[in-house]
């Protein structure tokens, strides 16, 4: 807080702290990637999907390589990656827009875009029509609330949403 002085009257201003955009952007994609990337992979030993947790590495690495240890991990790397791009555009694009709908739209968006423009296209996953119904209800939830991890923590930190939290909750 700063005090300003105009004559007798004082006035107490006080300044918000600029958040960072790219460092916030990256730090936001980068949580993402690790906490739903590992949803993933929980999802996938579950099965409740079929598609690997390495499907956005499938280009550079043979599915058989995917289903290893080592090719999950490098999988959910590519996923922290592909998290922090999606995450740095929608803070760059859409930062401003408030509440959770933005952001569950941009993950449905991404879900649409991977699953409909990329896979067919680099092979990720199965067409498809081979995919199932439980894999792609799951997918999609996955992209729903990752879509809605990114932009509602964006919303937050660059609109006055936070105001709207009470003052005494518990942390």
């Amino acid at each position: 807080m700063t005090k300003q002085n105009q004559g007798n009257n004082n006035r107490v201003v006080q300044e918000q702290p600029h958040t960072n955009f790219i460092w916030f952007s990256l730090e936001l994609g980068f949580f993402a990637g690790v906490i739903w990337g590992a949803v993933h992979g929980f999802f996938y030993f579950m099965r409740f999907t079929v598609v690997v947790p390495g499907y956005l590495a499938e280009p550079f690495f043979r599915n058989s390589f995917l289903k290893t240890q080592p090719g999950y991990y490098i999988g959910w790397l590519f996923f922290i990656v592909f998290s922090m791009i999606a995450s740095f555009l929608y803070t760059l694009l859409l930062r401003k827009l408030r509440g959770p709908w933005p952001g569950m739209l941009y993950g449905i968006w991404w879900w649409a875009i991977v699953f409909f423009v990329l896979s067919p296209l680099f092979s990720l996953t199965l067409p498809l029509r081979n995919l199932g119904w439980t894999t792609l209800i799951s997918e999609f939830c996955l992209y729903l609330l990752w879509g809605l991890f990114i932009g509602y923590t964006a919303a937050i930190e660059y609109t006055d949403d936070r105001l709207r939290e009470p003052k005494h909750a518990l942390a």
